[in-house]
């Protein structure tokens, strides 16, 4: 008599002990990841007015344009203040923040400017401006720390043909 030799049917069980020692090393690191990833975010205010509404002769109104030639800071009273022309295709963040701190230490009640940007400027140079125009560093107390400027920024598009005021001097005879 032959005998039939059936196979057990068991199911095999499943070993997860090397995914659940994944899952314990991936979650913390994973976890801590998130904390140095955490996105800036600046607030824009738009500039203008309602419709009809008129600014105040006296109002202060600080405007920074920026085109691809240099920095411009005017403002509503007296009208240009200072040129900054860029040399090499470099803008001169610095001298921007040395007039702004002067500015704000003149008016330091003031909290808005106006960053009038021209079409070829490309996102880095706007975003380094966005940050002279809204705080320098300090030291205090032997650590580093941000005084504020101009917080509440407001873009504004630049015409398309802008020239610096030195260069459309130039351009059209006057004497500088």
């Amino acid at each position: 008599m032959r005998r039939r030799h059936r196979r057990l049917s068991v199911s095999p069980e499943l070993d997860i002990t090397a995914f659940l020692n994944l899952m314990i090393v991936l979650v913390p690191v994973l976890l801590l990841g998130m904390v140095f990833s955490q996105v800036r975010m600046i607030e824009l205010n738009f500039p203008g007015m309602d419709a009809g509404e008129t600014p105040a002769p006296e109002e202060f109104r600080l405007v920074v344009t920026l085109i691809p030639e240099g920095i411009e800071i005017a403002d509503s009273d007296r009208g240009l203040i200072r040129v900054l022309p860029a040399e090499e295709a470099v803008q001169d963040f610095e001298g921007l923040r040395q007039v702004l701190r002067q500015i704000k230490n003149r008016v330091p009640e003031k909290t808005d400017v106006v960053l009038e940007v021209g079409p070829d400027i490309d996102y880095q140079t706007l975003i380094t401006a966005m940050d002279t125009v809204r705080s320098y560093p300090a030291v205090v107390a032997a650590s580093v720390v941000e005084g504020e400027l101009f917080p509440d920024v407001s873009l504004k598009d630049a015409p398309a043909d802008r020239k610096l005021a030195a260069n459309a001097r130039l351009e059209s005879g006057e004497d500088a």
